[in-house]
């Protein structure tokens, strides 16, 4: 994976979270928890944003500022009958797909309206994750922006 330094996420306050990582297999649960940690690091360096609730969804871990209803729900996980591949799931009734595509087709791989998707056995480079970093920071942001568009 590629080096960009974060700070290391908080522990998992909710038991049945770290469960579903713990169920993950190498490589998988690391490229996942390395997603977890860019998603809190981006959480605490967005202005507007807040702490983060960290909860199953779907059976997935999902993260949302609660507190400042700045954002839209996102999901991690693996993508279902495709062990090898992960991805970030967003809502697909938001208009987050479409900003997304018009910003990195080519750059990221999309699983329709509702994912970006990543595969198990490719590293990320600095270009996709850059890519990803601005998605996550849309995501939590999402209602930021339309309170100020």
């Amino acid at each position: 994976m590629t080096s960009v330094t974060v700070k290391d996420p908080p522990g998992f306050a909710d038991p049945a979270v770290k469960a579903v990582f713990d169920g993950y297999p190498e490589p998988l649960r690391s490229r996942l928890l390395f997603v977890r940690a860019q998603i809190f690091d981006i959480a605490r360096s967005t202005d507007g944003v807040g702490p983060l609730d960290e909860v199953l969804k779907w059976g997935q871990p999902s993260y949302l500022a609660a507190a400042s209803k700045s954002g839209s729900t996102i999901r991690l996980g693996a993508v279902a009958k495709e062990d090898d591949r992960y991805a970030l799931f967003f809502h697909c009734q938001t208009t987050l797909g479409g900003t997304y595509r018009d910003l990195y087709d080519g750059v990221l791989t999309f699983g329709g309206n509702r994912s970006i998707v990543f595969d198990n056995a490719t590293d990320l480079t600095d270009e996709n994750l850059e890519a990803l970093r601005h998605c996550i920071s849309l995501a939590l942001t999402y209602h930021l922006a339309k309170k100020k568009g």
